[in-house]
């Protein structure tokens, strides 16, 4: 089956008609082990993972898996709390904490299944040493990839950020900037389009492999696995973590198997979480 490609647009139009016929999520009163489980995901990695899932492993383990891709990074977390999503995949607990809080909405995670590195990228310098004084660096417009992507540089001395700057860190908490950087401040997906304006930008991993990136050659910086609290995770609404069908796809994720896929797929542009 084909997967289907959901624009922000029509993915809002649908939400916004109250349309819950794609799937057996929580509030159409969940689905039985026989029901497709119906996954909401950014096309890479996340899609691309889910592929493999549902041609190579899914129906060995009993699972019907129905994909469903998203652009961005709202409309998964919104289709999952109302229930036009049985589970998503694409996004890192700091993010969901954040979406929680600020939508109010009751999302948990269920289990970590790979982390894709945040990387600096430019086509103007190969040596993020090289970032010339005033130079220019676009940075995610969300709360937590701006903090992300802003803690990235400061892991390499470039800007220093106040004693206790979390995961919502804002250029506000810069407290010393030597290189007098500037930050220009743009939705994700828009990063990769702007490295011909700009000196350098920090791109979400997805947008980066979407744009033909490679985060593992492409990046002049990259985010290191150590300690690295930025897995994307399989999420459910609250209440629906014992889905026996979630819990079969918890379990694929973190296989061996899906391991080896993402080492030999993404050759360390995309790092596998395993239970083992």
């Amino acid at each position: 089956m084909r997967k289907h490609v959901i624009s922000a647009a029509a993915a809002a139009l649908a939400l916004g008609l109250g349309v819950t016929a794609c799937g057996s999520g929580p509030d159409s009163g969940g689905g039985g082990d026989d029901d497709a489980l119906v996954v909401g995901a950014t096309a890479v990695p996340a899609g691309e993972v889910l592929s493999y899932i549902k041609k190579d492993l899914a129906e060995k383990a009993g699972l019907k898996l129905e994909i469903k891709e998203f652009t961005d990074y709202v409309l998964p977390n919104t289709a999952l709390q109302e229930g036009t999503l049985d589970a998503n995949l694409y996004q890192n607990q700091p993010f969901l904490d954040e979406f929680n809080k600020s939508k109010g909405t009751d999302l948990v995670s269920v289990v970590k299944a790979y982390l894709p590195p945040m990387g600096v990228y430019s086509k103007k310098i190969t040596d993020i040493a090289k970032l010339a004084d005033g130079a220019t660096v676009a940075v995610p417009n969300e709360t937590t990839n701006e903090g992300r992507a802003l803690k990235l540089l400061a892991s390499k001395g470039l800007i220093t950020l106040k004693e206790g700057a979390g995961t919502t860190a804002s250029p506000a908490d810069i407290t010393a900037n030597p290189k007098h950087l500037k930050f220009k401040e743009l939705d994700p997906a828009q990063l990769p389009r702007s490295l011909d304006d700009v000196t350098a930008a920090v791109i979400n991993n997805n947008y980066a492999q979407d744009a033909g990136l490679s985060p593992a050659q492409d990046a002049i910086l990259l985010e290191s696995a150590k300690d690295n609290p930025y897995a994307n995770l399989l999420a459910v609404k609250k209440g629906n973590e014992d889905d026996p069908r979630v819990k079969k796809l918890a379990t694929l994720l973190t296989s061996s198997d899906v391991k080896k896929f993402i080492e030999d797929k993404y050759k360390g542009s995309v790092l596998p979480v395993t239970s083992g």
